[in-house]
Order: structure tokens, then C-alpha cells, then sequence
């Protein structure tokens, strides 16, 4: 018990470190951080509740149409509204938040302490492949929901003239990602699972270049408190200098 524990943890952690790490300004308060992952465990509760009433929904689906709907509107809306309602919750007032990196940093915490908790109950459940597959398949795909999200999150933030916008993507585009990460699985296409390693890498380059492109800005972070134009972030994206 204790090793499959140690296994389904494994891979939570080891992510939860590098991103630590890879806030090279200003490392976080370990309160704080444990308070991420605590909140994403603890949002795994009312997700299996929520799942529940709007799989009631899908009842009448077959075939693509019902996998897509557990894909979307099961799996991915519930789990990324309530991160993002963690995420919001906690952090948003923070005094902790004060990079546009710690967006990305408390947002893969939260994602990662339910991916904790959600590859927990699948390795009890159905054993040590399963642990396996998932660690490097699930728990890193939520870590990198999460940094999707918490790219956003921080610019909305620091860029107050767009921050309806950056909310509206801090959400909308983990649960594009999400949807699409289940429909490849959940649709029941053969042919649509040739699609899953190139989207899973396209996840992963994506997410390393949202983390080098915050990081790299938060060289600037003492312009923040006069104000930034938001247009000037595609600079930053380039690796330019302002």
C-alpha cells in the first residue's frame, strides 16, 4: 500500500519541485505553496459532484457526442472551474502574488494537488500500470493546464487594461486543452489517437515556452508598479529587450 502511495505521489512531486525552482526571482512562501496543493486536493470532493450532475446531462449521447461531452463538459469544465475558483480565491489578493511568474506558479500547485489526489484513487484502484501510464500522461497534462492557466492569471494581474480578457483566457483555454487532451481519448476514433503524442508534445513545448516567457519578464518587475503596456508583451515573447 505504502509503495503504491509513493508511486501515484511520485511524479506530483517531482513536478511541484522543477517548477519551484524555476521561479528564479523570488521563491514562494512553502505556506502558501502547500496551501495550493491543499486546495487541490480538497476541490477533488465537490469535482466528483459536479461530474456527477452533469454527466446527468450526457445521459442521452452515444457514440463522439457522448464522448465528447464527459470530455468537455464533465471532465474539463468541472476540473478547471474549481482551479480556477482555488486559484482565484487564494491567490488573487495575496501579497505573495507579486510576480507575474507566481501566477503560473500557484496555479500548477493547485492542478497538481489534484492530480495527486486523482492518480491516488486510479493507482488503488486499478494498480501499478495504470500509476505508470498516468505519470507521464495525467499529472504532467494537469500540471500543464495549470501553466496555461497561471500564464494568464499573472498577466491579468499586472496588465489591469486587459484583465477581463486574461481572466476570460486563464480559464477558457486550460479547459480548450483539457477537453480536447479527453476527447482524443474518450471519442472512441482510432485513427484520432494518432494525434495524441504530437498534442501531448505541443502541451509541453508550449508550457516551457510560458514559463521562460514570465520568467524572463520578471527581470522587469519593478516596472510594474507605474504600469506596462500590454502591447509591449509580444517583445517579451520574442526575447527582446523594452
Amino acid at each position: 500500500m505504502n509503495g503504491l502511495l509513493a508511486f501515484a505521489l511520485a511524479p506530483v512531486f517531482i513536478i511541484a519541485f522543477y517548477i519551484y525552482f524555476r521561479d528564479k526571482y523570488e521563491k514562494e512562501p512553502l505556506g502558501m505553496l502547500l496551501i495550493a496543493l491543499a486546495a487541490g486536493a480538497f476541490i477533488t470532493l465537490p469535482v466528483i459532484y459536479a461530474e456527477e450532475f452533469m454527466s446527468f446531462f450526457g445521459r442521452g449521447f452515444d457514440g463522439i457526442f457522448s464522448g465528447a461531452w464527459r470530455a468537455f463538459m464533465v471532465a474539463a469544465l468541472c476540473e478547471e472551474a474549481f482551479k480556477f475558483a482555488a486559484l482565484f480565491i487564494i491567490i488573487w489578493r495575496s501579497k505573495a502574488f507579486n510576480e507575474k511568474f507566481d501566477g503560473i506558479v500557484y496555479a500548477t500547485f493547485i492542478s497538481l494537488g489534484f492530480a495527486a489526489v486523482e492518480n491516488v484513487l486510479y493507482v488503488l484502484d486499478s494498480g501499478i500500470h495504470t500509476g505508470l501510464a498516468r505519470a507521464i500522461t495525467a499529472v504532467p497534462a494537469h500540471a500543464l493546464f495549470g501553466v496555461t492557466m497561471g500564464y494568464f492569471f499573472g498577466m491579468a494581474k499586472f496588465y489591469p487594461a486587459k484583465r477581463k480578457r486574461c481572466l476570460r483566457w486563464s480559464f477558457l483555454l486550460p479547459f480548450i486543452l483539457h477537453g480536447f487532451y479527453d476527447f482524443i481519448l474518450m471519442s472512441g476514433i482510432n485513427a484520432l489517437l494518432l494525434a495524441f503524442i504530437p498534442f501531448v508534445a505541443f502541451l509541453w513545448i508550449a508550457g516551457f515556452r510560458r514559463m521562460k516567457q514570465l520568467n524572463k519578464s520578471s527581470v522587469y518587475r519593478d516596472d510594474l508598479d507605474i504600469g506596462i503596456d500590454f502591447s509591449k508583451v509580444k517583445d517579451f515573447e520574442n526575447g527582446k529587450k523594452q
